[in-house]
């Protein structure tokens, strides 16, 4: 399982977790596309625009292989603003590639995903 040295553990203050400590000897957790309902706590949608806002600055809009990202709060942008990056796509693999779809992540948390400041820097 390929560790993302430098990508936030969590969100700061709380217990929003973003990466994982040990890989799963059954295997890894698969992906789901988790439904997002209107009524979400505001603290559950800070932790979606904060772990997309590390993953846009930690990957951009290259794709990137799961490792030890967390798959419970993967699972709240995966089908979205997280997409597969490969076909077939192994939802249970740490190897697995995925990539931000820059439009609807901008569309969903407009203040996570600034485009000029990878744009700027090319």
């Amino acid at each position: 399982m390929l560790r993302h040295k430098g990508f936030p553990s969590r969100l700061t203050g709380t217990d929003f977790q973003f990466t994982i400590r040990r890989e799963n000897k059954k295997g890894a957790t698969p992906l789901i596309a988790r439904e997002r309902f209107a009524d979400r706590r505001p603290a559950d949608r800070r932790a979606d625009e904060a772990f997309l806002g590390a993953l846009w600055d930690y990957f951009g809009d290259e794709p990137f292989e799961r490792g030890n990202l967390d798959a419970g709060r993967l699972s709240w942008l995966f089908g979205r603003e997280v997409v597969a990056a490969e076909e077939p796509f192994d939802s249970e693999s740490y190897d697995a590639l995925l990539r931000i779809d820059v439009g609807r992540a901008r569309a969903a948390f407009p203040g996570a995903i600034d485009v000029s400041d990878r744009e700027g820097s090319a």
